[in-house]
Parts: structure tokens; C-alpha cells; sequence
């Protein structure tokens, strides 16, 4: 058999989950016959994009891609998020660096239901995943704490397919188109674009990327 080229991501992430997921993301697409290359996720957990860029030895144009959660519409939060924001656009500053955004409003939990079923619906507190969570995964899981538990988390990942990934796009896909003709109006930050409105996230545009990319 002719010897899968390797393609490689950059990330950055706020939490163990998000990189709990593209280890398993890597895994299924490297054991995927159909994909044409092989792939290497480069993800670190850091909350700052800023330190993530400057930590990393950059010698050609490189695309990173931070994967961040608007948490709410509360003050401390929307500042925290636009923080975020202003450590991509620094980061993006350094030579060969585009900084990209893959934002989930509320969280990143939000992703994970929609590989599974649709999530059109408002929630007032990020802990309302939880029940969407277990109504997903057919779980029973106490918290979001408790599902966010290693072992837990990954009984959820062993469910999953490369066809639920797909699935995961097509409905983020079909919630941004919502929003827009909602009359949602797209926020724009230093040249980064999002809801204030929940549900709506990014994070499906780098993971559509790598799909395409490998021939998926």
C-alpha cells in the first residue's frame, strides 16, 4: 500500500476535553482507510494564545486554530472572552502566524451534543448541557463535572464515528444558518466575528477543513 503524507494542526485549547477530543479525532482519522493523509494534531492546553505562539518554533506560514467557549452575557465573562480575543490578534502579529477562532457559545459541550442530535435551543446556564449531554450519550451522569471526568468523557469519545463528525458539521452548519436569518447580529471584535446569542459556535470550520483536507 502506497505511504500515507502527513498534514499537520495547530491548537490551542481551554480544557482537557477539547483535546481529549482531537486525540480521538487523530486516532479515527489516521485508522480511516478512505482518509488520504495521515494527520498530527499539535494541541496544547493554554488559556492565552499569546504565550501558545510564542512558545512555538515557527519557521514557515503556520495557521493555529484556538478553541475557546463564550461562557455567557455576564460582564466578567464577555471581558474574559474578549481578552482571548486580544491575545489572538497579538499572536497573529508574530511573523508567519494566522491566529484562528473556534469559539462555542455556551461551551464546547455544545459540539459534542450535536454529533449525536440537534441543540437548537437557548439555555440560560452553560450546566443546562448536562441534560442534553445524557440524552445524547444515554448517560447518567450527575454534572457537567462529572461527565468532564477522564474516564467518563472518553465513554462518550467510544461512541463516535467518523459519519457523527459529519453529522456534528451539517447541524453547526444549519444552527449559524439560523441565526442569520434570525436577524442575529454577527459581533465583530479586532476582526473576530460571533454570536452573543446561544447556540452558535465555529469550532465545526477547522474540523470541516481537516475533513476536506484528508478527502473525508
Amino acid at each position: 500500500m502506497e505511504r500515507k503524507l502527513t498534514k499537520k494542526y495547530h491548537f490551542s485549547v481551554e480544557g482537557e476535553t477539547e483535546k481529549w477530543y482531537l486525540d480521538w479525532l487523530k486516532d479515527n482519522i489516521n485508522q480511516c482507510n478512505r482518509s488520504r493523509y495521515k494527520v498530527v494534531m499539535d494541541c496544547k492546553v493554554e488559556k492565552d494564545p499569546y504565550k501558545r505562539a510564542k512558545k512555538m518554533v515557527i519557521t514557515s506560514k503556520t495557521e493555529i486554530w484556538h478553541l475557546s467557549d463564550y461562557e455567557s452575557n455576564d460582564c466578567f465573562h464577555v471581558q474574559q472572552f474578549h481578552h482571548t480575543i486580544d491575545h489572538l490578534k497579538k499572536a497573529s502579529c508574530i511573523k508567519n502566524i494566522t491566529y484562528k477562532f473556534g469559539y462555542s457559545n455556551f461551551t464546547f459541550d455544545l459540539w459534542m451534543i450535536l454529533h449525536k442530535m440537534d441543540c437548537n435551543k437557548m439555555m440560560i446556564d452553560r450546566k443546562q448541557y448536562i441534560t442534553m449531554i445524557n440524552k445524547a450519550y444515554n448517560k447518567k451522569f450527575k454534572s457537567m463535572d462529572d461527565y468532564k471526568h477522564k474516564d467518563h468523557f472518553h465513554s462518550c469519545l467510544q461512541q463516535l464515528n467518523i459519519e457523527d463528525v459529519k453529522k456534528a458539521i451539517k447541524r453547526s452548519k444549519n444552527i449559524m444558518s439560523s441565526n442569520k436569518e434570525k436577524g442575529y447580529v454577527i459581533q465583530n471584535y479586532k476582526g473576530y466575528q460571533f454570536y452573543k446569542e446561544n447556540p452558535s459556535l465555529m469550532i465545526w470550520k477547522v474540523i470541516e477543513k481537516i475533513f476536506q483536507d484528508c478527502h473525508l
